[in-house]
């Protein structure tokens, strides 16, 4: 049986595929929660590089690829689809079990494929700087390397519990030319206010946001980036399903199920939108299902509320139409840094709502269990984050087991886990806690927010997505 694929450099896809002609209902716009209007591209050209504001709200389909970004992929794409042969017999399982393994970019995940493309931009329009926020240290990296290659300085708010957890991550970044602050640091106002009531406080991805996008709007000649959430990164990211898509077929196969794990979206949404375009369009070969993965300790699509939230927790961002556990969500410090985020992309949300998308969660000893069984049925040593995806896999392909079913299984294995030694170490070791974030705590987190906002909920743009 045939292990792996690779396709030849020519064909890197020419363009990323852009969701938003083909949901099933308008997108609810970001709202400006001063004047509860959509937010205007002026106010976020602050923010962001204007080409990516205008692919952000395009509706062309298809956006073309500069080839200055198609050059640097050439790096490492077409990345390899693999069959997971030895996990299949390790199961006895009658289903096929595909992978798509992003770990072989330079950073060492699917990240630098909307990290390049930021970095581009920026450069065309004569950006000096980027700052970012980064969780476990996958976007952060890819930021730094694309910046690298763009010649663009880069500032880096990393994750406090995933600095002190993951210091290499940190390193690759700083030779790569970043510089790189534990977050909530001292550089920024909200992080001087985080530390002064809580100067032990782990930090997350809301906190880390906050203290990038104030950094970039205090600064002349500097713009911020996001690794998810957003729906031009979420297109970038569409290379990996493309691509995919051309390896199945000269494979002359076709899944059954597309899964993938989702901290805000990008892996996942760039694996199965273009099978999702099939689905829209008439042209999947099967009735082909979407399942994303998730931790229990930050379950945004199995427990979160849909309304509008800050993308952040000093509330800069505009509000976004979301599953969300509450902006001000401090997650435990679980290893899978980059799912410890409060909301989800909102195409991912709203195709979830419509009921295209199911979700599943996981603790993080069922999700080691899992990796463990890859690494050694499959030898690559998975990254906690898509480890999630590898339960479901995992537990998908046994229920086929039981029942006869005669699945094709595929994934992204959008990481390695080379870097995430001290999480398999404790997790040897028996120490690693399970985490279930209580629902109160949810509750308690979405009235706050409706407090402070007691009209997001007669938004007619929300009410028209329920």
């Amino acid at each position: 049986m045939q292990r792996k694929v690779v396709l030849s450099d020519y064909e890197i896809p020419k363009e990323w595929y852009n969701i938003l002609p083909d949901l099933p209902k308008p997108l609810p716009p970001p709202i400006d929660p001063e004047t509860r209007a959509p937010v205007s591209p002026a106010k976020l050209e602050r923010i962001f590089a204007k080409e990516l504001l205008k692919q952000e709200m395009s509706m062309d389909r298809w956006i073309p690829i500069p080839e200055e970004v198609r050059e640097v992929y050439a790096l490492w794409r077409p990345t390899p689809l693999y069959r997971a042969i030895g996990l299949e017999r390790y199961l006895k399982t009658p289903a096929k079990i595909y992978y798509k393994f992003e770990g072989v970019s330079p950073p060492g995940s699917h990240k630098p494929n909307t990290a390049v493309a930021q970095a581009y931009y920026n450069m065309k329009e004569g950006q000096e700087r980027l700052t970012t926020e980064t969780g476990a240290g996958q976007w952060g990296s890819a930021l730094a390397f694309g910046c690298m290659l763009f010649n663009l300085k880069c500032t880096v708010y990393m994750v406090r519990a995933s600095y002190d957890q993951k210091p290499y991550r940190k390193i690759m970044m700083q030779v790569w030319g970043a510089e790189v602050l534990p977050s909530p640091s001292d550089r920024t106002n909200f992080g001087r206010s985080i530390l002064k009531s809580d100067p032990q406080n782990p930090g997350s991805l809301g906190i880390a946001i906050s203290e990038a996008i104030e950094d970039a709007l205090m600064h002349e000649g500097t713009k911020y980036t996001l690794g998810s959430v957003l729906n031009h990164v979420l297109m970038h990211q569409t290379v990996q399903g493309l691509e995919a898509k051309k390896q199945l077929e000269a494979l002359d196969e076709y899944p059954d199920v597309v899964a993938g794990c989702v901290g805000g979206g990008s892996s996942f949404s760039g694996l199965f939108w273009p099978f999702y375009y099939d689905k829209v369009t008439k042209k999947a070969e099967k009735d082909i299902e979407f399942i994303a993965t998730e931790p229990t300790a930050c379950p945004t699509l199995t427990k979160g509320i849909y309304t509008y939230d800050h993308g952040d927790t000093a509330k800069l961002t505009p509000l976004l139409a979301m599953y969300t556990v509450g902006s001000d969500f401090i997650p435990p410090p679980i290893h899978a840094g980059g799912l410890r985020y409060h909301g989800d992309a909102p195409t991912l949300c709203l195709l979830a709502k419509e009921g295209h998308i199911k979700a599943v969660a996981y603790d993080q000893v069922s999700v080691f269990e899992a990796a463990t069984t890859f690494a050694r049925t499959e030898g690559i040593v998975p990254a906690p984050e898509p480890s999630h995806t590898i339960r479901y896999v995992i537990d998908e392909a046994l229920r086929c087991k039981r029942t006869g079913e005669k699945k094709t299984i595929l994934f992204n294995l959008c990481g390695h886990g080379h870097f995430d030694m001290h999480a398999y170490d404790e997790f040897f070791a028996g120490k690693l806690p399970k985490y279930e974030y209580p629902e109160n705590a949810i509750k308690n987190s979405i009235e706050k927010l409706k407090r402070l906002y007691p009209w997001i909920e007669e938004l007619p743009y929300l009410r028209r997505s329920v």
